[in-house]
């Protein structure tokens, strides 16, 4: 039975399910690029042979140009739920192309500081625009069976640009890697619009159920079982009926549950660490000795996050979300712990030659059990969670609240290690990766096999 799926996958209705998720996701690989963008590029224009205003940049403008990706990722969300519930989710995603192509040809032909912040301004917004939809059109096109997969695939490819990203543009000039960068968007648009159909959820609630069926069809679903899914998405979106305003949403207790649940998976993951983790990678790469240069340790680093990412999509559908969740956030605080005593004992001045391997075996464990669960399982079940009504807006909010957190985490970490120190910093990150798990285990449901009308009624439920 469990080489069932393996062997279906070569069937031509299946292989167009994953042919238009494969397409979605070239989404995540070009956010993924923009995400990491300043890693390689911020060393270039601070370089007076390279920049290409022939000047270095202050410290203010590197700030800024590295995080305005962040505020512009923080901002649209809510104009991208509003044209997903209004015009469909394939235009809204197909319009994601076009700020992540006007962006990088900004970058790749900005001759002045100013034209990069609007360029990675728009990249930003592109990135908000992916993490607020994608995961939403990725659970609707899905099936109950293959949803935790196919949604958690999106940390594969994001990753994946991550990889591609650090590992090309330390290596060729400012112009032509963000010349580079431009072709995927176009890439996406047309293998997007081509291979992915409209979300089935989105043409039940406009009332097109012929189109739905179509669509169904285009994903590789069997005719005799489309018309029992059409009915199970009627049914999933019959509560809307009953409810005529987000008010009246605010006063469902499986609205409320479902956004609790969200915020607080998004809260513990922007709090485990990974922005730290990431950020003193190089640094805990120099404690354990190691003499490779820094564009090697961070392709590394980024390698590890790669090849993990696909562990999720192997066990998710298997063993569950809280399991997986549970175990992510352990493996993290086992991760921490030694990294932090590491780090405070060093700090102390005592002696660590003999525990140097610590750092980057602390930081390996990390970036496995972080992948593993609490990296990409926040956005799957968000997607699975929120109710069909008004689940954009929900969406949107959610995603601004995560982007908000995360510049704020990323902004002022360096003041918070200032003054508690590396080491006790990543002491408070352990002791939140363990509410994280307290967390997963006690609060969430599971939502492995269940259709997302059987989840809002288990939400329901007091």
């Amino acid at each position: 039975m469990k080489f069932e799926v393996p062997r279906k996958m070569f069937f031509p209705e299946i292989r167009s399910l994953y042919l238009a998720v494969f397409s979605a996701n070239l989404l995540c690989f070009i956010s993924g690029t923009a995400l990491t963008w300043s890693s390689s590029e911020i060393p270039k224009l601070n370089n007076a042979t390279e920049t290409p205003w022939k000047r270095m940049l202050s410290a203010e403008e590197s700030s800024w140009i590295s995080s305005l990706v962040i505020l512009g990722a923080s901002v649209c969300p809510f104009l991208f739920g509003y044209l997903s519930d209004t015009i469909g989710r394939k235009p809204t995603l197909l319009y994601l192309g076009a700020p992540f192509f006007l962006g990088y040809v900004l970058l790749g032909f900005g001759q002045t500081v100013e034209l990069f912040y609007v360029g990675r301004f728009l990249t930003g917004i592109g990135v908000g625009g992916v993490f607020t939809l994608l995961p939403m059109y990725l659970a609707e096109i899905s099936e109950k069976d293959n949803r935790g997969a196919i949604s958690s695939s999106i940390g594969c490819f994001c990753c994946l640009g991550l990889l591609f990203s650090v590992s090309l543009g330390p290596f060729i000039s400012v112009q032509l890697f963000n010349l580079v960068l431009a072709m995927p968007p176009l890439i996406f648009l047309l293998s997007f619009f081509f291979l992915a159909p409209e979300s089935p959820l989105f043409l039940v609630r406009e009332e097109h159920g012929d189109l739905a069926a179509v669509a169904l069809r285009k994903l590789g679903r069997k005719e005799d079982l489309i018309t029992k899914e059409i009915l199970e998405l009627e049914a999933s979106v019959k509560p809307e009926e009953d409810s005529s305003s987000l008010m009246d949403l605010f006063r469902s207790t499986a609205f409320i549950r479902a956004l609790v649940m969200s915020m607080g998976l998004f809260f513990f993951q922007q709090v485990s660490g990974i922005n730290a983790v990431m950020f003193y990678s190089q640094i805990i790469f120099e404690e354990s000795g190691t003499t490779l240069n820094p564009e090697y340790c961070t392709i590394i680093v980024i390698f590890t996050q790669f090849l993990s990412s696909f562990l999720t999509p192997c066990i998710v559908d298997r063993y569950g979300r809280k399991l997986i969740l549970l175990l992510s956030a352990m493996g993290m605080v086992v991760a921490e712990v030694p990294l932090g005593t590491y780090c405070y004992l060093k700090r102390r001045g005592a002696s660590t030659e003999l525990c140097a391997f610590v750092p980057v075996m602390s930081l390996a464990i990390f970036i496995v059990f972080f992948n593993m669960g609490f990296g990409p399982l926040p956005w799957t079940m968000l997607s699975e969670l929120l109710p069909a009504k008004m689940k954009s807006v929900a969406t949107a909010f959610v995603s601004t609240f995560v982007w908000i957190l995360s510049f704020v985490v990323t902004k002022y970490f360096e003041q918070v290690v200032s003054v508690l120190g590396l080491g006790e910093t990543f002491f408070v990150f352990s002791g939140f990766c363990l509410l994280a798990g307290l967390f997963s285990i006690f609060y969430l449901i599971e939502t492995k096999g269940k259709s997302l009308q059987e989840i809002q009624e288990e939400l329901s439920k007091s």
